[in-house]
């Protein structure tokens, strides 16, 4: 396929070395004026997840080839901190064709989004990966490091509700880099709950420890079981938050169901988890984009407070958090 990924931010990078490595042709558009328009090859740093369950660490370069044409078989869109809506505007102004995979943390519903996207065809996915991306300074400007991890799997609506042209192209382009494809009851109502978890997670963490050095707060988090406890308590919050949206959670029992049992008791099964699994401490050691991580806990507040829900855990989690940034 002929991929453009809109910026050179960590997921899109990540999978665009995966697509470049199956063979794909894997193009970036940057903006005029951004920094980041002179980095001429990243190398590559990745926990890879697609062949172990403990993940394989692997080293690599990624050359970095800019955008040539208009038309495109899919455009891979993964952008922080809600900024859909100014991506698009770039889109369209730059006139690109092809469908769109929109991959990123979005707290909308549905008719808000398809007017965003008027005009295109789009599919909604959710990357299961993450990582940083530190440039080459003064001293290296064309190079920048990719320290990053994978998993074996990626978030993707059904193809056909989704309504693109190419779902069959798009799914077998995800089957040739070794990923799966996991299809959630609702891709729009399972990013509103995946955020609410994170908001959770995040807020107990920043306000506890601080979030500043995110590597060591995350450590510390996956480490007490007392701090899990209230990551628990917090969730089953932020879940009514979700319900508030008229979001039914019966589909999602799989994703929920260690949120319903004791607290201390499914603090010490996340805590076991986080132990046993070196892939999911990775990711959330490197998960460092502050804008982003307060973008999800500042949708999530703003809709709990409009709905009225009661969520006196979370909503001072957040303030603490908020005071100290």
């Amino acid at each position: 396929m002929n991929i453009l990924i809109i910026g050179l931010g960590v997921i899109g990078s990540t999978y665009g070395f995966l697509f470049k490595q199956a063979g794909h042709h894997v193009e970036h558009y940057l903006r005029d004026g951004s920094h980041k328009k002179g980095i001429k090859q990243l190398s590559v740093s990745l926990l890879d997840g697609r062949m172990s369950a403990e993940g394989i660490q692997t080293e690599g370069q990624y050359d970095i080839a800019l955008c040539s044409k208009k038309r495109y078989d899919l455009i891979f869109v993964s952008v922080a901190q809600g900024k859909i809506s100014s991506v698009m505007q770039e889109i369209r102004k730059e006139q690109f064709e092809g469908t769109l995979l929109i991959c990123c943390n979005l707290w909308l519903d549905r008719a808000t989004l398809d007017r965003m996207m008027q005009g295109y065809h789009y599919i909604l996915g959710f990357p299961v990966a993450g990582g940083r991306l530190e440039s080459g300074g003064d001293s290296i400007p064309s190079q920048a490091k990719l320290d990053a991890c994978v998993f074996d799997h990626f978030m993707l609506e059904n193809v056909c509700s989704a309504k693109i042209t190419n779902g069959t192209d798009v799914c077998q382009l995800f089957a040739s880099c070794h990923i799966q494809l996991e299809q959630p009851h609702d891709m729009i109502e399972w990013i509103a709950l995946h955020m609410a978890i994170n908001a959770a997670v995040i807020t107990v963490a920043g306000a506890a420890i601080g979030i500043n050095d995110s590597a060591q707060a995350a450590h510390r988090l996956m480490n007490s079981t007392t701090l899990l406890t209230i990551v628990i308590k917090t969730v089953r919050e932020t879940t009514k938050i979700v319900a508030s949206r008229g979001i039914n959670l019966k589909p999602y029992r799989n994703e929920l169901w260690m949120f319903r049992l004791p607290a201390r008791l499914s603090a010490y099964f996340m805590k076991h988890m986080f132990a046993r699994n070196h892939l999911t401490r990775r990711i959330m050691e490197l998960h460092s984009n502050l804008e982003d991580l307060r973008y999800i806990c500042e949708s999530v507040y703003r809709e709990g407070k409009e709905n009225h829900v009661s969520a006196p855990i979370f909503y001072c989690h957040v303030e603490q958090l908020t005071a100290k940034l």
